[in-house]
Order: structure tokens, then C-alpha cells, then sequence
């Protein structure tokens, strides 16, 4: 049922979209839809928990003392997992303007996201402290790639030349900034 709701909300869009339909494509009568699914929304809700899993190990990306590299590895592994849904990706940032569940669901991942960012960073600084990083830069820069990365992915343009050029120029950026306030200054 998921499957075919997903098709026909990314086709149709989903108010255009009848549950007799979504019972149609998915073969199963229309009561069943409702059975598992009261109302229509609670599809879209159902549809927040197909997208990838986007908790990454740590480990797995860091680069110690390379802030730059260990962003780019974060962000290819996002891209890599969520390549593989994105027409679902697209189609919930879309709704979630008129559905609160799947905002407020999509707001969860985001959290996660800027979570996984942050320990990133800190992980590659050998530590904020250690690093000579400001935390309130930290949580900043976390904060503006993640909405980068999640901006990315609603438009489902994460495999695009443009926007990998794009993302490139955004992760040098705030690598280059975190580093530069990391360093002592010199007169």
C-alpha cells in the first residue's frame, strides 16, 4: 500500500489522489487501506518512516583535523542513502506544508541531521575545545549545512552537477570558517 501510495501522491499529488485509487494499485480492497491507514494523512505520516535512515557513524566520516574532507564524507553518505528515495524525498518536503504530521516528522530528521553534523565537526576538530572552536560557531555552522543538505534533498537535487558544485563551495566555506576562527591570531 505504501508503494502505491507513494506513486500516486508523487504522480497525482496528494489531494488529487482518491484512497480507492491507492487500494487499486496496491491490489488489496479499499477497507483495508482504511483499516491500517484511518485517514489519508496517516499515509504520508507512514511514508517519514520509508526515508533512510540518516544517523551515520561518526567514525565512519571523520577525517581527524580535516574538518572540510569529514563534512564531504558526512555528505556523500546522506547523498548515497537517500539517492534511493528520491521521488519520496521530494514528495513529503512538498506536503509538508499542508500536513503538520510529516512536518513535524521532517523536523525530527532535521534535528538529527544537525546533531550528525555538529558531532562531525567536533569529532574532526579532536574536540571543540581542543579544536579552538567556539561551540556557538559549531552549532551554527551545523545548523546552515544541515539546511543545506535537507534543502538538497526536498528539491531531489542531490545527484545534480550543479548543486554537488554548489555543495562543494558551501562545504569549503564553512570548513574554511571554523578553521579561520579556530586559529590564533597574528598581528
Amino acid at each position: 500500500m505504501l508503494v502505491a501510495a507513494e506513486e500516486l501522491f508523487a504522480e497525482a499529488g496528494f489531494e488529487a489522489t482518491p484512497t480507492s485509487r491507492i487500494a487499486e494499485r496496491a491490489g488489496v480492497p479499499k477497507g483495508l487501506v482504511h483499516y491500517y491507514f484511518r485517514r489519508k494523512s496517516d499515509l504520508l505520516t507512514a511514508l517519514v518512516d520509508r526515508l533512510p535512515d540518516e544517523r551515520i557513524e561518526t567514525s565512519r566520516v571523520v577525517v581527524p583535523g580535516d574538518i572540510a574532507e569529514s563534512l564531504r564524507r558526512l555528505v556523500a553518505e546522506l547523498d548515497r542513502r537517500l539517492s534511493a528515495s528520491r521521488m519520496l524525498s521530494h514528495l513529503l518536503w512538498r506536503e509538508a506544508d499542508t500536513h503538520r504530521a510529516v512536518r513535524d516528522a521532517l523536523q525530527a530528521r532535521y534535528e538529527v541531521l544537525v546533531h550528525q553534523v555538529r558531532s562531525v565537526i567536533v569529532a574532526a576538530a579532536g574536540g571543540a575545545a581542543a579544536g579552538g572552536l567556539a561551540l556557538a560557531d559549531v552549532d551554527s555552522a551545523s545548523a546552515l549545512l544541515a539546511l543545506a543538505v535537507s534543502y538538497r534533498h526536498s528539491m531531489a537535487r542531490h545527484t545534480d552537477d550543479d548543486a554537488l558544485d554548489e555543495m562543494e563551495r558551501e562545504l569549503s566555506f564553512i570548513a574554511g570558517a571554523l578553521t579561520a576562527k579556530a586559529a590564533p591570531v597574528t598581528q
